[in-house]
């Protein structure tokens, strides 16, 4: 219900703000979502949390993309995958994920007998809003986008689709002919899902005429909308990172990269190939932090004798919203030392290169010297780091990376943080000038799904809004970077053999 109350109000508070003369011309909607964020549903294409009997069921939500409650299920699937004769992990990296579609499900079958009757389905929350929204009444005809089938689902056109059944079934037995209830078919975001269905219509105020695009991921789309280029590593930075590389597809077909989050033909542009990466947390680890820090304010000063609570929640506030600010001004004065404090980024796991959400995160390096906007620095660096081993993955395995792309909310809101970008990866990061670069992807598909224009580079060429900064690196900075990205590998090394012993 929160994401159908959402959608509608957002469109209207959209469209009122549009006025009635753009409404008129709208020719086509677009929806990104975040992934792999799957549901069960019954035949109808109906969530079970809508339904009565499971709307206080857990199990029977979206299950969110950074849930990592499947780690056992998502080393089974890579076990079973191993022994199999055909390597239906090769498009994902070589290793399937805890956040992704395949794991999410069987853990939810394990878990709760329930579901496991009422389950007709499983789908992805970008494949849903499009079925909402053209009235799907059936799942076996709700279009699915190569996006999620391909990062997330081990979809191939080179497998035929999924895996076949008994893959799954002797893998568990709760998978036994689930893949029937599933898709063989895909599309890319370019294409039309269907029109907006009478209802929809009628509560949005919008012609019945409009066409809905087939949906993908918020980072594929907010790639697109901060006009992505071959080779160039589009980081969208929130709460995680996703990067995103496109390539054309005669140059990269035989190229197959370790580690990633797989590598789709058209999952972010139609007709070229589409890899994925990221990091479990990157500004949940500042986030993290300045918690951390707020502790003694958010615990201590509302019991306070000496002001009045209103001026507690004030105080409050007005000091938690200048932590990372101050922390990062801080931080930038500080002198850079190879032996400076070192943190590995795996306060979620790692993501990408080689995705194992069971490792933990470390600080090293410690001394009563130590204050806090040295370990704000030290975990600044650390996603820097994190970031570097994705591109240095790509450059070793034959995709050269030749710059970078900053979107989303952190390169926007730190300039710290982008600076240290620029010099750890030794290249320039561009920061797209969007405030909302996944929303305006989804306008440049919904455009061309549409039929203003024929191919979403055409969109993208015409709609983008540029670029605002651009970042440098540092040479002297650099150098010394690059001794310490030596020290943050080996000790990843490390943490990695004490998660395994």
């Amino acid at each position: 219900m929160d994401y159908i109350e959402g959608l509608e109000a957002t469109i209207k508070e959209c469209l009122a703000k549009a006025g009635k003369t753009v409404i008129l011309s709208i020719k086509a909607i677009s929806v990104d979502t975040t992934g792999s964020t799957p549901v069960a549903v019954d035949k109808s294409g109906t969530p079970l949390s809508l339904l009565p009997a499971f709307e206080n069921n857990p199990n029977a939500m979206f299950v969110l993309w950074k849930d990592h409650t499947s780690t056992r299920e998502a080393a089974e699937i890579n076990e079973h995958a191993a022994k199999a004769s055909t390597n239906y992990l090769k498009y994902v990296g070589g290793i399937y994920s805890s956040e992704w579609f395949w794991a999410k499900l069987l853990h939810i079958l394990r878990v709760d007998s329930s579901m496991r009757t009422a389950c007709h389905s499983w789908v992805e929350h970008c494949d849903w809003i499009p079925f909402l929204l053209t009235g799907g009444t059936d799942v076996g005809q709700m279009k699915r986008g190569v996006c999620a089938a391909g990062h997330k689902s081990l979809w191939a056109e080179k497998f035929g689709g999924l895996p076949p059944n008994d893959f799954f079934n002797s893998l568990d037995p709760l998978l036994n002919n689930f893949t029937s209830r599933l898709f063989k078919q895909t599309f890319t975001a370019d294409k039309p899902a269907g029109h907006l269905s009478a209802e929809w219509a009628e509560r949005l105020g919008l012609s019945a005429n409009i066409i809905i695009g087939v949906g993908a991921f918020d980072a594929h789309m907010g790639a697109v909308g901060g006009q992505i280029e071959p080779y160039y590593l589009s980081k969208v930075m929130g709460t995680s990172t996703c990067d995103m590389l496109v390539a054309p597809l005669n140059e990269v077909k035989n190229i197959l990269v370790k580690g990633i989050c797989g590598q789709v033909p058209g999952s972010v542009i139609p007709g070229m190939m589409g890899m994925e990466a990221g990091q479990s947390a990157f500004g949940d680890t500042y986030a993290w932090f300045k918690n951390i820090l707020s502790w003694p304010l958010i615990n201590l000063i509302p019991g306070s004798s000496i002001i009045d609570p209103a001026t507690a929640q004030n105080l409050i506030n007005e000091v938690s919203n200048k932590i990372i600010t101050q922390l990062s001004a801080e931080a930038e004065k500080t002198n850079l030392d190879e032996d400076d404090e070192l943190s590995i980024d795996w306060l979620n796991g790692r993501r990408t290169p080689d995705a194992n959400q069971t490792l933990k995160a470390a600080i090293n390096g410690l001394n009563l010297g130590t204050d806090a906007p040295r370990i704000f620095k030290a975990l600044v660096e650390g996603t820097c780091f994190g970031a570097k081993a994705i591109g240095d993955r790509f450059n070793e395995q034959g995709v050269p990376v030749k710059g970078l792309i900053g979107i989303g909310g952190v390169p926007k809101k730190s300039p710290y943080i982008m600076q240290t970008m620029a010099v750890v990866m030794n290249m320039p990061i561009r920061i797209h000038r969007s405030e909302q670069t996944c929303a305006a992807g989804a306008a440049m598909f919904a455009a061309t799904a549409g039929g203003i224009y024929n191919r979403v580079e055409e969109a993208m060429n015409a709609m983008g809004q540029g670029f605002e900064k651009e970042y440098y690196p540092r040479k002297e900075r650099s150098e010394i970077y690059k001794r310490r990205f030596l020290k943050y590998e080996k000790l990843g090394e490390f943490i990695e053999k004490q998660e395994i012993n």
